[in-house]
């Protein structure tokens, strides 16, 4: 990962953009990071990637649930707005 300042990011916005397209790009404002900059195919890939951890993550707790008696009745008796 290439880091750059934010003065600089902002002189050089179209080449940083190009670059890009190869690494991601880190801008830091007084010492630490406050964005980076990927590539369209590199944010996909880390937003797909996210997508199924929270997939795997609630078949986990759906199986944990399901173990210890939760069914959809008993769910949707749960959800049920009393009010």
């Amino acid at each position: 990962m290439r880091y750059v300042s934010a003065t600089e990011a902002k002189q050089r916005l179209a080449a940083l953009l190009d670059a890009a397209q190869r690494e991601p790009i880190a801008i830091r404002r007084q010492k630490r990071e406050v964005a980076v900059i990927l590539s369209p195919r590199e944010y996909e890939r880390l937003r797909g990637q996210n997508i199924q951890d929270f997939e795997r993550f609630c078949d986990r707790i759906g199986e944990r649930a399901a173990a210890r008696g939760l069914t959809e009745d008993k769910l949707a008796d749960l959800l049920a707005d009393d009010a």
